[in-house]
């Protein structure tokens, strides 16, 4: 039987590498106040979907924010949560930490492109991750086919979940960078990929056994 789930993908909540606008990556920084209601926020609009697992990163923001969510959910019993590094948002390597605008200046300019919008609008979110790994001097950062090939597995240990029939709702915490790619993959152009999601924002995908559908996007009132 073909099997298709439900996935509602929130953004963490806000952290202070959010407010001070750094490439967080693999690295951990705390959700503000405001990152806390965001979390909060997103449980309560989600408080009545009877989700059967629930999937975040192994990073304190993702964790928080999918624990958070799950703490408000009507629903009993309550999904079980897991955590894997297949979730995590881009390794950023040597940038991890840094501003944005100076990362993706270091990785654009030689390419005519000196900022994260213009990759996207000449090239793609695609080739910014190639162009990010080229500037790294310790290579260390993910290309675009490593960050996929992570990615993928993510998707794949969702599908496997024997627990989990068809028509099932779940719930996955997820990155900024990751939703933006997410949507230029599977968006079909639709969606306006210049500007990051909201922290707390949900977006409805459907995950068939071999594909990903974009239900809706970006969605937090």
């Amino acid at each position: 039987m073909t099997k298709q789930l439900t996935l509602y993908v929130v953004r963490h909540g806000q952290t202070y590498f959010n407010i001070y606008n750094k490439l967080q990556g693999w690295s951990n920084s705390p959700l503000t106040e405001a990152g806390i209601a965001d979390a909060e926020g997103a449980g309560q609009r989600l408080q009545d979907v009877q989700f059967g697992a629930a999937y975040c990163s192994d990073t304190t923001r993702a964790e928080q924010t999918a624990k958070t969510i799950l703490a408000a959910n009507h629903s009993a019993p309550a999904a079980q949560l897991t955590t894997a590094a297949f979730f995590r948002e881009e390794f950023y390597g040597y940038y991890e930490g840094t501003d944005m605008a100076q990362a993706w200046y270091v990785a654009g300019a030689p390419h005519g492109v000196p900022s994260f919008k213009a990759i996207e609008e000449k090239y793609s979110i695609g080739k910014a991750k190639d162009f990010l790994k080229e500037a790294d001097p310790f290579r260390q950062a993910e290309n675009n086919q490593e960050y996929w090939a992570r990615v993928d597995q993510a998707f794949d240990l969702i599908r496997h979940n024997t627990d989990l029939k068809d028509g099932d709702n779940v719930l996955m915490v997820s990155h900024g960078n990751t939703l933006l790619s997410l949507m230029e993959r599977y968006g079909q152009g639709k969606y306006d990929l210049s500007e990051r999601p909201a922290n707390g924002s949900v977006t409805k995908l459907l995950l068939t056994p071999d594909d990903i559908q974009v239900l809706s996007y970006n969605q937090k009132d």
